[in-house]
């Protein structure tokens, strides 16, 4: 579990940096919006959300590989 919590935030913290080198936070919630009636905060989150997802459960899969 510590695995995981550790590669997630890493996953996160990669993400908003890739999102940040892209085009910034004033950008990325005042820029096009992808979907009708969708705020910009949860795009924002969601993809930042789901970059640590993919990094901890990569983490959990190496772990129990090896």
């Amino acid at each position: 579990m510590r695995s995981f919590v550790w590669w997630f935030s890493i996953g996160t913290l990669l993400t908003l940096s890739v999102l940040m080198v892209q085009g910034g936070v004033r950008d990325l919630l005042d820029g096009a919006h992808p979907a009708a009636g969708t705020s910009p905060y949860v795009s924002f989150g969601t993809t930042i959300f789901g970059g640590g997802l993919l990094a901890g459960c990569l983490a959990l899969v190496m772990n129990r590989i090896r």
